[in-house]
């Protein structure tokens, strides 16, 4: 539901590692990969160096020499050209390092900062409400302006100057060398991340090419909800209700449970996305209310008459493939993270992909998933049926109506300005001083989404981080909206701490996009508390603990999905779309029928592969609920203590490796244990409450 942009676009971030397809066929990129230095030429060149400087510089001279070999190619001259480059350009004295180390950052922070700004220019039309895209405003929003960055820097020798000089360290390393490091050390660290792979420009730009054009098919994916209609041609939602899919049918499905006559919304809801995965899917109603559909016998009607229609022709899927292709034509370019599993979890996250496996499997097979399955079903007064994964009850909300909420919402945020205006409000609310919140809110511009919302940071500290959500036309900003502005502010905020007051430019950010949603987590579950409808119930705190599992319970499995689908997918690369279609849903229903069903009742549900973030943000899916794990241990931790100072404390470590971050914080490491551990605790009151 919410983009950290600046990882969409990951040469912002200095690793450039990017690729995908153009005019649905990808580029062939003829480059010279091969080995150019010998083995003998490295240890000459080592040897030399150790002699000039001794022994004491004996790691960064062998990890250095090591690494620009590993990048060098025939064009950047012949071995002995390499000799004399590593020769010259080998820096001892300390102070000169730090002064080469300082310009690189600042020179880093005016070029991304500069990047960052035409790329939200030229995104303008894409992400913002402001009228149809057309196909002349796709080019200009898929156009990588940095995308030649690298070359250049590999080509002027910028690029070698950092490997040599400044030691890459594998997540192992950095896990155990770490904990002792200075912060300068750290950024050291950082700087040694810049350039791992060289990857070509065209790549870079092919890459772009396919996340605009995959956003572009999410952004654009409505439901007119005034156009579903039953086997009796009755209508149930508003005319003018106009939903993206997945977030909105989502949030729309989970509002529900707060109405008489939810259930028959919600099971409408729930055969549309149905559609959407299988792509049976009229496709003249997607985004277009010029026929009625009924989404349970899939006819579609115009002006009272049945007409033919032809379904989606398996684009989700073809979507999600061209993402695969567009990873896999940078493997190449990644000798020891061959894989877009490998890079996503060694390298973004920095958690490995079986310790994120472990995790996710020990929370969703646990025997409390079954005892809440069946509290459930007590307060619906039903079985449950496949979409309560997403029940909403146990949230402060739940027995408020999303008419009355919208009632508030509207009325208090007219337009973007009124929303604008009061988020030092509620800065002050969460704890942070009056000097701060002003601060902060003077860094961050709200405008209107095209999309369900996201968040785009600044990257240099002279620009405004931008918070995007929808605000219907003349109608006030509604609850959905709402909800969804306060998630992405907490992203915003994290993104203006990290990089206003994080010591070093290079250390700006958080470990992974799993923290930036930790912090639009803890700020999204006070939607209410913002609005000053803080609760009574005596019974709130072991209602929240029971719902944070049950989110983590249904987004997990969703992660799994997503993580089995792409490991699939490297198996077969030589599958269709059509093919992948039916592997996905297989693979939705396998994990559905070992982890939901026993919980569920019902078997064979795909419902799990309806995320839109698996079709246009490859591998994102995992950070949600790494990012609640977190969440929840930080929660614990700053009960009694005051908001805003704790996270200005924590995000000021800046990006380094979760398991540090994590014991510095809060003085532990990821485990899911003190959840299940709470979670049971909570059902125990709640079961006591109630006999």
């Amino acid at each position: 539901m919410n983009k950290l942009m600046t990882l969409i676009f990951v040469s912002l971030l200095f690793v450039f590692s990017a690729c995908t397809q153009q005019n649905n066929k990808m580029t062939t990129q003829t480059d010279d990969t091969g080995k150019v230095i010998s083995k003998a030429t490295q240890d000459k060149v080592v040897a030399e160096l150790l002699k000039k400087y001794g022994e004491s510089e004996k790691f960064r001279i062998e990890r250095g020499v090591s690494q620009c070999a590993s990048l060098w190619k025939s064009t950047d001259g012949s071995e002995t050209d390499f000799n004399k480059f590593c020769a010259d350009n080998f820096i001892v004295d300390s102070n000169k390092l730090d002064e080469v180390f300082n310009t690189i950052s600042k020179n880093f922070e005016s070029l991304n900062g500069h990047f960052n700004q035409i790329m939200l220019d030229l995104r303008e039309k894409m992400d913002l409400d402001k009228g149809e895209v057309g196909d002349f405003d796709l080019l200009f929003a898929s156009y990588n302006p940095s995308s030649h960055l690298s070359d250049d820097f590999f080509n002027n020798k910028i690029a070698f100057i950092i490997s040599l000089n400044f030691p890459y360290y594998t997540l192992q390393e950095k896990e155990d060398l770490g904990k002792n490091w200075t912060r300068k050390q750290w950024a050291y660290a950082r700087m040694g991340d810049a350039f791992t792979s060289r990857i070509p420009a065209q790549v870079q730009q092919d890459f772009s090419d396919a996340l605009t054009q995959a956003e572009n098919y999410i952004v654009n994916y409505n439901i007119y909800m005034g156009n579903l209609i039953d086997d009796k041609n009755q209508t149930f939602f508003p005319k003018d209700m106009k939903l993206i899919t997945h977030w909105n049918l989502r949030d729309e499905l989970k509002s529900q449970y707060a109405k008489p006559d939810g259930l028959t919304h919600q099971k409408m809801i729930y055969e549309v996305m149905k559609r959407i995965i299988t792509q049976t899917i009229p496709e003249k109603v997607i985004n277009s209310n010029e026929y009625n559909w009924n989404p349970y016998t899939n006819k579609t009607y115009k002006d009272g008459k049945e007409v033919q229609l032809t379904a989606e022709p398996d684009t989700r899927y073809k979507t999600l493939w061209n993402n695969y292709l567009a990873e896999k034509q940078i493997d190449e370019y990644y000798p020891k993270l061959p894989t877009a599993m490998a890079r996503t979890f060694d390298e973004d996250l920095e958690i490995r992909e079986k310790d994120v496996e472990q995790l996710f499997t020990q929370l969703v097979s646990s025997p409390i998933a079954k005892q809440i399955g069946e509290l459930i079903s007590k307060r619906l007064g039903r079985p449950l049926e496949p979409f309560d994964i997403w029940y909403d009850g146990f949230k402060s909300r739940g027995a408020i109506s999303e008419n009355e909420l919208t009632k508030i919402t509207s009325a208090k945020y007219p337009n973007v300005e009124a929303f604008q205006k009061d988020i030092p409000n509620i800065y002050q609310k969460l704890g942070f001083s009056n000097e701060k919140s002003n601060f902060i809110a003077s860094k961050i511009q709200v405008d209107p989404a095209r999309g369900a919302g996201h968040a785009w940071g600044a990257e240099m500290r002279d620009q405004k981080s931008h918070l995007r959500t929808r605000i219907p036309q003349g109608k006030g900003m509604d609850y959905k909206g709402y909800n969804i502005a306060v998630h992405e502010l907490g992203h915003n905020t994290e993104q203006t701490i990290t990089l206003h007051d994080v010591d070093y430019f290079m250390l700006h950010g958080v470990p992974n996009t799993a923290f930036t949603e930790t912090w639009a987590f803890v700020f999204q579950q006070r939607d209410l508390d913002l609005l000053g409808m803080k609760t009574q119930n005596p019974d709130a705190e072991a209602l929240q603990m029971i719902d944070m599992y049950w989110q983590m319970y249904e987004i997990m499995g969703v992660s799994l999905v997503d993580m089995q689908v792409w490991n699939w997918m490297y198996k077969n690369p030589n599958a269709t779309p059509d093919q992948l279609k039916n592997q996905v849903i297989q693979i939705a229903k396998d994990i559905w029928n070992k982890y939901y069903a026993p919980v569920i009742g019902k078997k064979d549900e795909p419902i799990l592969a309806i995320y839109s973030h698996m079709i246009d943000y490859p591998l994102y899916l995992p950070a949600y609920p790494i990012g609640h794990i977190v969440q929840y241990q930080i929660e614990q931790y700053i009960k009694g203590k005051n908001i805003g100072n704790e996270m200005v404390r924590m995000l000021t470590q800046g990006k380094i490796v979760p398991k540090i971050w994590m014991e510095n914080a809060v003085g532990g490491t990821l485990s899911v244990d003190p959840i299940l551990k709470s979670t049971q605790e909570a059902l125990d009151k709640i079961s006591a409450t109630n006999k």
